[in-house]
């Protein structure tokens, strides 16, 4: 019998809105535990589809009665299976994950953080799966995009739903744990792309330099992207402060945690430079700017409302990474705190400054797992 399918938009909807639902995720051990959809409000069960080969009778005393069972796997197949043979046997309240755990990686879910002083806009869109933020500054027919993932067709839907047109694209650094989607985009809509130049060295093709002290206009209001120099994470890490309101940091500082800055191999020799951003250049900006990172690392960091968002002042008091007094145990913290490097973060380098191209399809498997851009 054929199973309902369950969308990545729907189920993203749960995850923000904290409702209950069940999942069956039928990869290998090692895959889950790696990386699965996350949730308080979920219960979770891992049975590896070849363990069920020969029917579902041993788990089914496991599952849910009163709740949604959402069958997870890699991509959508062995969890329709699965699904068909839970409904042969009755069970009336189970869908697949349509796409499977590659569609979950690429959802990017658009929630308006507020609106500017000059009657513009703010957009987030979360990137839920994976980790990734993204932004959208909307004023007066024209629009900017901040650290834009591959997935351009969300941004330039999203644009021609609001009726403004995308004019300049931003990179905060040269990203490593997913493929950025700048340079499309500016292909697809004519806009400038910046990158900060010291990250750019290596590149293949033309961008407008994003220094220290640029303002950049969007639309006819006073919406200024200023950028500030913020090395650490990588040699380029620039920073963006919008409407004199948000601190856009790429992935220098997130809430929860700060940047690593190894993924160049680096570390010992930027961690001062990490240092020196986080406890000096940030403590000379207004504690009441809201910090807008480019990561977020676990499900707690989302607010309310499913933004990921926090006061520079809050964090200076509540993150951990910004309140260590001493050198020694700042350095020890950053080069021995490391978690696993990204997959494939190398060859995820290499596209991003255009020296390889991959088949999408190659690209998708390059982004597989969780974001790892954050000292633990």
């Amino acid at each position: 019998m054929a199973i309902k399918e369950m969308t990545v938009k729907e189920v993203a909807k749960k995850v923000l809105n904290k409702e209950n639902m069940f999942i069956l995720d039928v990869r290998t051990e090692d895959a889950f535990q790696d990386w699965k959809i996350e949730s308080d409000s979920f219960d979770y069960m891992n049975v590896p589809y070849f363990d069920l080969l020969d029917g579902v009778e041993e788990i089914m005393d496991d599952l849910p009665k009163d709740k949604d069972v959402l069958v997870v796997c890699a991509k959508g197949g062995s969890s329709q299976m699965v699904g068909e043979m839970l409904v042969d046997e009755g069970f009336t309240n189970v869908y697949s994950l349509e796409g499977g755990m590659k569609a979950w990686s690429e959802h990017l879910e658009p929630i308006k953080v507020n609106d500017l002083k000059d009657g513009g806009e703010l957009y987030q869109f979360v990137r839920i799966g994976k980790g990734c933020l993204s932004y959208m500054v909307v004023s007066n027919g024209e629009a900017a995009v901040i650290d834009a993932t591959r997935m351009t067709d969300v941004y330039v839907n999203f644009a021609k739903e609001l009726g403004v047109e995308i004019k300049h694209i931003f990179d905060t650094h040269l990203h490593a744990d997913h493929i950025s989607g700048g340079r499309t985009l500016a292909e697809q809509t004519g806009g400038t792309y910046w990158l900060p130049p010291k990250d750019a060295t290596e590149v293949t093709f033309d961008y407008a330099k994003l220094e220290d002290g640029e303002h950049v206009k969007i639309g006819s209001t006073q919406i200024d992207i200023n950028a500030i120099y913020s090395p650490g994470h990588t040699i380029g890490s620039t920073s963006f402060v919008v409407d004199n309101q948000y601190l856009m940091t790429g992935d220098i500082l997130f809430i929860d945690s700060i940047g690593r800055p190894d993924l160049a191999g680096k570390a010992e020799d930027w961690v001062m430079d990490l240092r020196e951003t986080l406890y000096t250049r940030y403590q000379e900006l207004s504690d009441e700017l809201i910090v807008l990172p480019a990561h977020f690392m676990i499900m707690d960091e989302l607010n309310e409302d499913g933004t990921v968002a926090e006061k520079l002042g809050v964090l200076f008091e509540k993150n951990h990474g910004l309140n260590i007094d001493d050198q020694d145990e700042f350095r020890k913290m950053v080069t021995e705190n490391l978690p696993p490097q990204p997959n494939a973060y190398q060859e995820i380098r290499e596209t991003n400054m255009g020296k390889i191209n991959p088949e999408d399809e190659k690209q998708r498997e390059m982004e597989i797992g969780p974001n790892r851009c954050a000292v633990r």
